[in-house]
């Protein structure tokens, strides 16, 4: 399981890219891009994990993902027929345009919450999800004027919610950028084993001291806190793909039950057996 920088090809002669129906029910494709996704999914059930985030949709499902945000494929495990668009953006599109304009500040303000995630109710997914999948029939100058109506639309709905309650951003530079992608990569790789702050630090050719400083004040987190996170959020997966408390406490590098337990309700606000029966209905040790 990896954590994916994907690259942006837009579509001929487009400032997007417009993917329809792209199959990847049986990939975990945990991934990150410098542009704006919106995703529009219909037809069937799945979960949604975008950053720390994660929950189910029923249905169907529309959510704006900021620049850099990791996210899974929204198909992940669908096991039924279902359609799917995605529309990446690129992150810089109108430019200085868009902070110069104001008629676009309802989209300045969207692609500012976009830093977030955003998820949008029944009426605007069902709205905003027809436009979608008609976009691909359009003409390149018919398509960009259809995606400014369709931003500008979400912009003034107020028919979502955060994800997040803080923004998940990434405003270091290109050497900060590459050792905290190697520290990311380093920990989906080893999250399953105990890992020693020496051994990050040693990475990043800093102290212990100075490594915990470094990691502070780039992710605005402690590496612990980080860490524990990022296996809670394993283990989430993994309860709602049916592997039972014990299995996801040590398979995510928990050393006991009591710590994992204590950890999971911390950073959920519930305990695993909770989680699980809230999701699957099941509540199995």
């Amino acid at each position: 399981m990896k954590l994916i920088l994907e690259e942006f090809t837009p579509d001929s002669n487009s400032s997007f890219r417009i993917l329809r129906n792209p199959r990847l029910s049986q990939v975990f494709y945990w991934h990150f891009h410098p542009e704006f996704e919106l995703v529009y999914i219909e037809g069937t059930n799945g979960t949604r994990h975008v950053g720390t985030h994660i929950s189910q949709y029923a249905y169907n499902d529309l959510v704006l993902i900021g620049s850099n945000i990791p996210h899974l494929n929204f198909d992940y495990q669908v096991k039924t027929d279902y359609e799917k668009v995605v529309l990446q953006i690129k992150h810089d599109f109108l430019g200085e345009v868009l902070n110069k304009t104001p008629e676009l500040y309802a989209i300045r303000q969207l692609l500012d919450h976009a830093k977030y995630g955003v998820a949008f109710g029944q009426a605007t997914k069902e709205e905003v999800g027809n436009r979608l999948k008609n976009l691909g029939i359009l003409s390149p100058f018919e398509q960009f004027l259809e995606v400014l109506s369709i931003l500008q639309y979400l912009g003034n709905t107020k028919d979502f919610e955060l994800l997040h309650e803080h923004p998940v951003e990434n405003q270091h530079n290109k050497k900060d950028q590459e050792r905290i992608r190697q520290l990311y990569r380093f920990i989906d790789d080893n999250y399953h084993r105990k890992i020693e702050l020496q051994e990050v630090a040693d990475m990043s050719h800093l102290s212990e001291a100075a490594f915990c400083r470094y990691f502070k004040k780039m992710t605005k987190v402690t590496f612990t806190a980080f860490l524990n996170n990022y296996r809670v959020n394993q283990a989430q997966n993994m309860l709602l793909m049916d592997k039972n408390v014990t299995e996801a406490c040590f398979d995510c590098g928990f050393e006991s039950m009591s710590y994992f337990n204590r950890t999971f309700k911390k950073v959920t606000g519930e305990n695993p057996l909770a989680f699980k029966k809230r999701y699957t209905g099941k509540l199995k040790p």
